[in-house]
């Protein structure tokens, strides 16, 4: 009501209140890697999609009508309550969960010998995008809920066994890269709630021999590994994507060869659009382009975990803090790979590569970092009710000196009756005093 007035006054409609600097630093970063994802999808496929389709517009017009979705349920997550969230989390996890249990049976013809997308109608959903962030959320309310259970390991038992149950389920598509993303969110979440070095670091050991195992079982990851560690072994066959990438690089420079310029991204780059998109980025922005594309993840990055320290309970802390970092895993993985600097995964970059699921989700993500940083916490509606019972809601509060006034009449007397029990307190020495 003092705004309003304070608005009429000044002959204006009052204002309203100022987003937090980590709001704004959060939604200028998406805004702009959005942009910069839709020009370099547009750049990347167009050669192949025109040679395919016929349509140099197709990857285009998909990468916006997702990103339009996208944006909307980013939207409708940054204003709901938090508390809503967390009560869905179960059925969420469940219904991922549910979703690579029916790969198998009623997921899409395998792509590179890999079954990874699940038809619904004209849209294909990848449910590993999907588990990821549902295993985050239920990481954060569990640990929200019982605090100390991050003082050993088996009070990280449920968390541990779950995440051990998806990053399971996702590397049988076959998709390691996407297991390790999950699997290092969640270590990062558990470093959010406290966990000690020493049991981060068996878990390490344990995920580390788990990754050994699961490279030696596929050989064309072990082709990966060999050529990563050894590029020019076999240069045509399982490092020719990683020798392309590093051509694209060295070909851009500086300033790069402009946009729509690239060589290799129609005739020898693989996946030019999708997880090899920042070596065509590279081609043709060069190092500066680059340098603005990490720039922008350091931006979401320092917004989204400053978001985690200013956050009104422990929840939105942790909530927080686990999707920033699978946000960064991701893009760093995904660069890591282009520059050479570890193996290929098929990780896409986020926000820029092609990927309906993989847009959807983390722009899902980024609402949910907004909540956060506008304010958002799961206990407080849950606060306001038990206010209301208490004190009766804001009117009950301000009337309850006037009620205590009243009963007492404003005399001592009345005070005295005001105390416990409502009786009147008993002569001491103060009242002896008094008498004589």
């Amino acid at each position: 009501m003092r705004a309003v007035l304070a608005g009429l006054r000044g002959g204006g409609r009052p204002r309203r209140k100022d987003k937090p600097l980590e709001y704004t630093l959060l939604l200028t970063a998406t805004m702009c890697l959005l942009t910069f994802g839709a020009v370099m999808v547009f750049s990347a496929s167009s050669s192949a999609s025109l040679l395919d389709d016929g349509d140099s517009l197709f990857y285009l017009k998909k990468t916006l009508m997702f990103g339009a979705v996208g944006l909307v349920v980013m939207k409708i997550l940054s204003v709901q309550r938090l508390e809503n969230v967390r009560r869905l989390t179960g059925a969420f996890l469940i219904g991922a969960i549910a979703l690579l249990l029916a790969l198998k049976v009623i997921g899409t013809t395998p792509v590179n010998g890999a079954q990874r997308w699940i038809p619904l109608g004209p849209i294909q959903v990848q449910p590993s995008e999907l588990a990821k962030v549902a295993l985050l959320l239920y990481g954060a309310s569990v640990l929200a809920e019982r605090p100390r259970m991050t003082r050993d390991l088996r009070g990280m038992q449920p968390i541990l066994l779950m995440a051990t149950a998806v990053c399971g389920l996702v590397v049988l598509e076959p998709d390691l890269g996407t297991a390790m993303v999950t699997a290092l969110s969640v270590a990062a979440l558990l470093v959010a709630a406290g966990a000690k070095i020493r049991h981060l670091a068996m878990i390490a050991g344990a995920i580390c021999l788990l990754v050994v195992v699961a490279v030696i079982l596929e050989p064309y990851r072990m082709a990966r590994l060999t050529s990563f560690l050894n590029p020019g072994a076999d240069a045509s066959g399982a490092g020719f994507q990683g020798q392309q990438a590093a051509i694209a690089l060295g070909s851009g420079g500086i300033f790069g060869v402009g946009i729509g310029e690239s060589v290799q991204k129609a005739f020898y780059l693989p996946e030019a659009h999708t997880d090899m998109i920042a070596a065509v980025i590279g081609e043709e922005l060069g190092l500066l382009g680059m340098s603005l594309l990490v720039g922008l993840y350091m931006v979401l990055g320092y917004a989204g975990f400053r978001t985690a320290q200013k956050a009104r309970d422990r929840y939105g802390r942790l909530l927080a803090a686990g999707l920033t970092a699978m946000i960064l895993l991701q893009a760093s993985i995904n660069l890591f790979a282009v520059l050479g600097l570890a193996p290929l995964t098929g990780v896409t970059l986020p926000f820029v590569s092609y990927g309906n699921s993989s847009l959807i989700v983390t722009l899902a993500s980024v609402g949910l970092l907004l909540n956060v940083a506008n304010g958002g916490s799961a206990r407080m509606a849950a606060g306001r009710r038990r206010l209301r019972v208490l004190d009766g809601g804001r009117a009950g509060t301000r009337a309850a000196p006037v009620r205590a006034t009243a009963a007492g009449g404003g005399s001592r007397a009345g005070r005295d009756r005001s105390r416990r029990h409502g009786g009147a307190r008993r002569a001491g020495p103060g009242r002896r005093r008094g008498a004589r």
